[in-house]
């Protein structure tokens, strides 16, 4: 009899292999890569550029003195920036921090008679409550932070008023108090204020990029709906980053009647505009999601070196500062608008 083979299966040939993942980032161009990097740390290169071209021309311009005066004129701008920042990352805007900025000047002048403690206190007390104020309206109101905030810039300047009999009181920080030291001692020549300030600026980047509420901002910032979707406090995060710029900008203002030995009323016209110009000169996207703290500060003392320069040149009034600033904030937003299309480009 024949035998029969047993029928076998064909072998099946071994799946092709998938390919390796490709490491995080790898798809983006260079060009895509260049135009993170300048939108980022670009205002850095024209601080530098500037500063090195002042120090050949203007040789005073390097002295140690005069970088002592560039810091401690920029550290207040420096901290209401700050929580400015934060605010436009979450694609949000505070317009009263100038108001809220005079206003916790005045305030911390008044209590500086009871101690630093209640100089301090008084001011972040009553200016972060407007901060507060300010954010509950705009996450649970779902109103227009523009409206908001320019109705408690009028309101924090009305209060202001109502404080100084308008304008006509100024109140005086006693002599010797240790107040009036916290805005006027240095530290190897630097003012209390500019070390304040830079501790801030620490502290906010290492929030802004090591913690889960810095990356909640941005997510914010970037999408309301979509971090809603994916469960993130929206409201509380907008409510909390109000508060601190009302916090920032109250503490800006003590530090500043702490450097004057007075609650000088007619300050802060104005500063939310060179807040905004300084965070926005820094790479943080208006629209929001996009921003960092180290530009800011760049920023702020970019804007802080035009003015010396225009000191410097003696023949020009502060006025052209607003000129400069301007100027630089249209070049800044039309660079910022190809820049962010270059990085969506393939």
């Amino acid at each position: 009899m024949n035998e029969t083979k047993p029928l076998t299966a064909a072998p099946v040939p071994p799946a092709p292999k998938a390919p390796a993942p490709r490491p995080a980032g790898a798809e983006r161009t260079g060009r895509q890569r260049a135009a993170e990097l300048l939108q980022r740390q670009g205002v850095l290169a024209v601080l530098l550029t500037v500063v090195i071209a002042a120090s050949f021309v203007y040789p005073t311009f390097a002295s140690l003195d005069n970088a002592r005066g560039v810091t401690i004129q920029a550290s207040f701008l420096a901290v209401v920036a700050l929580g400015m920042t934060m605010v436009i990352i979450t694609g949000g805007i505070d317009l009263s921090v100038g108001s809220v900025f005079a206003l916790g000047g005045v305030l911390a002048a008044w209590g500086s008679q009871y101690g630093l403690l209640a100089a301090l206190l008084l001011p972040l007390v009553v200016c972060g409550g407007i901060g507060l104020l300010n954010g509950f309206l705009i996450a649970r109101g779902n109103m227009a932070p523009f409206i908001v905030t320019l109705a408690t810039l009028l309101g924090a300047r009305g209060l202001l008023l109502a404080l100084t009999d308008e304008g006509a009181t100024t109140y005086l920080v006693p002599k010797d108090s240790a107040f009036g030291e916290l805005g006027q001692g240095s530290v190897w020549g630097f003012g209390h204020p500019v070390l304040i300030a830079l501790v801030l600026f620490g502290a906010g980047g290492l929030v802004l990029q090591r913690t889960s509420f810095g990356q909640t901002l941005f997510a914010v910032g970037g999408s309301s709906d979509a971090a809603t979707l994916m469960g993130l406090p929206v409201a509380r995060t907008k409510i909390l980053v109000y508060t601190l710029s009302g916090l920032l900008a109250g503490l800006a203002g003590a530090l500043n009647a702490a450097r004057l030995s007075s609650g000088v009323t007619i300050v802060g016209v104005g500063m939310e505009l060179d807040a905004i110009s300084a965070v926005v000169i820094g790479g943080t996207l208006l629209v929001g999601g996009a921003g960092s703290i180290s530009g800011t500060l760049w920023g702020v003392l970019l804007l802080a070196v035009i003015q010396n320069l225009i000191n410097q040149v003696g023949s020009l009034n502060s006025s052209y500062q607003s000129v400069v600033s301007g100027g630089f904030l249209i070049v800044v937003v039309v660079a910022q608008r190809y820049l962010a299309r270059s990085r969506r480009s393939t």
